[in-house]
This record gives C-alpha cells, structure tokens and sequence, in this order.
C-alpha cells in the first residue's frame, strides 16, 4: 500500500521520528506491528538499524509505509552490513543501492530523493534524511591519528562489527566513503532556499557530545564524524535526529535539539520507564517542561 501525497499544507498531524528498531529480535518486530500513527498527517523518521536482513528492513519498512503518510529513512550501519547467511550478498556501495531502490519501491523516502518540506505544525522545514558514516575522527585526548585509535580500541578489547560485515566496496575504507558522502551532501544542503529551516535526520551524531556518556568511550569511533560539527547551525536546523547510541535523550547545543531517538535491544528497553518504541515528536516542538514523546 503506498501512503497518499504528503507533500501539501497539512493543519494536522506531527512529524515523528524512531530508530534503531532491529527486528530480527522477536520482542522489537511486535512492537514495530503495533506502532500506529496518531493522525492520519503523521510523518515518520527512521534513522536507521532497521535490520541487518534485506527481507527484515522490507517488511519493517513496507509495514511503516502502510501506516505513516510519509516515511522518511536514513540508514544504518546494521542495514550497511552483509551477513553472511543473508540471500541479498551485495556489499558496500551496491548493498546501499539495494536498499534505496527498495524504498522507492515502497514509496518510502531516502537520502538520494528530493528532500520533502514538512508543512504541518512547527513547519515549513526540508527533511533532509542523511547517509554519512564515519572515519574514526570521534577520538580520545591525546590520541592523533586513527590508526592509533583503532589500536587503542583493540588493546581495550572494543571493536565494532562494522569491521567484519560492514564493506566499503569500491571506496579504499569506510573513512574514504564518508569523505564522499559529506561533500556529496554539503552540496544538496548548501542548495536549499536559504530561509528554509531544516530536520537532519542521521543514524549517527552530528556532534561529539552524545558520545561523551558512552560506557566505553573507545566506541565513539564508529559513531560520526568531526566534519559535521557546525552542520546543524550552518544548515538552519530547526532539530536534530540521531540514533546509534542506544541511549534515547534531548540535548541542546547551540540552541538546536538533537533527539536521540532509539528503540534499541530488548535487553535495553524493558528497563526503560516508558512504552518502547514510542516515537519521539520532533515537530511541532515540545514547550519547555511538557515532555518529548508524541
């Protein structure tokens, strides 16, 4: 089922935003069934680990698609991987390719399509979905190089699976792939109207500071890149959507909210107080004190 057209004036509804829904646990897919928007206006944001299986990240998605009048994805690390008992064996480049034809076959928005303006409550804002990885900048003090910080990070026993099952092909490492995609996209940004206010949506932070509560501290590694830093204030945003971490909150810098948004494993959230898989509002804003959830 494809969603109506969403791109009109719409008085009603809330743009609404969730990540990191890893179906492939039993507990995170009936939550996923039961997600319901609460106007037929809302828009959903996924910021990506939607799934490691290329028919997991279809049903996740087709299932939003059927539901939301807009949906709206930047990927993930997790749907970037190739597990090697996945039918779908495309790596790297072509892996992500895959994936935004197959959200053009759901009618779902990614980072290759036009950016859609949200003109409902808290709008206009160009919702800007984001495909940007990382290269190993987010580093400790003191520490120089990336070389030295994957070291490190060996030495204290903290390597993501990214470097197992996340492929770069054809670019020489992940770093030289985001590189590409970060100058690739700070050309579609600096395009928009000027006086148009922005939602960046990506998996990753764009600043450091969500990563400085990490558990361990090495990981930050894997989560962005320095090159974004003043990309919320140079692009207008209006908020910010990450997910990734696993630890769901609202910061401010600079005046601009960045919403950490993710549902996480099942491990994680059933000690959370609230519902999982609640999506966060992102706009219209929140007033001071009310609370974030929609």
């Amino acid at each position: 089922m494809t969603p109506p057209p969403p791109d009109g004036p719409s008085p009603t509804g809330s743009l609404l935003a969730v990540s990191d829904l890893h179906v492939r646990y039993a507990e995170n897919r009936a939550v996923v069934e039961a997600l319901r928007p609460s106007s037929d206006e809302d828009w959903l944001l996924v910021a990506g680990d939607v799934g490691e299986q290329m028919a997991d990240i279809e049903w996740a998605l087709a299932t939003l698609a059927a539901r939301f009048r807009k949906v709206v994805w930047a990927p993930g690390n997790h749907e970037l991987w190739t597990p090697p008992d996945d039918p779908v064996q495309a790596r790297g480049a072509a892996r992500y390719d895959a994936l935004v034809r197959l959200c053009r076959d759901l009618g779902v928005t990614s980072p290759e399509d036009p950016y859609p303006v949200w003109r409902g409550p808290g709008g206009p804002a160009a919702v800007v979905p984001l495909f940007l990885l990382y290269d190993y900048s987010f580093r400790q003090p003191g520490v120089h190089t990336a070389e030295e910080a994957l070291r490190r990070a060996d030495e204290a026993g903290v390597v993501a699976t990214d470097e197992f099952l996340l492929h770069s092909d054809p670019y020489p490492t992940v770093a030289d792939w985001c590189r590409a995609r970060v100058l690739r996209t700070a050309e579609r940004l600096a395009a928009l109207p000027a006086d148009l206010p922005t939602v960046l949506v990506n998996h990753f932070p764009l600043v450091r500071e969500p990563t400085e509560v990490l558990r361990y501290p090495e990981f930050a590694l894997w989560c962005g890149t320095e090159s974004t830093a003043d990309w919320p204030v140079r692009y207008r945003a209006a908020a910010v959507v990450y997910g990734h971490l696993h630890i769901p909150r609202l910061i401010r810098k600079q005046g601009v909210p960045h919403h950490e948004v993710s549902l996480g494993y099942p491990r994680e959230w059933r000690h959370r107080s609230t519902a999982p898989g609640r999506p966060v509002r992102i706009l219209p804003a929140a007033a001071p004190g009310t609370g974030r959830p929609a």
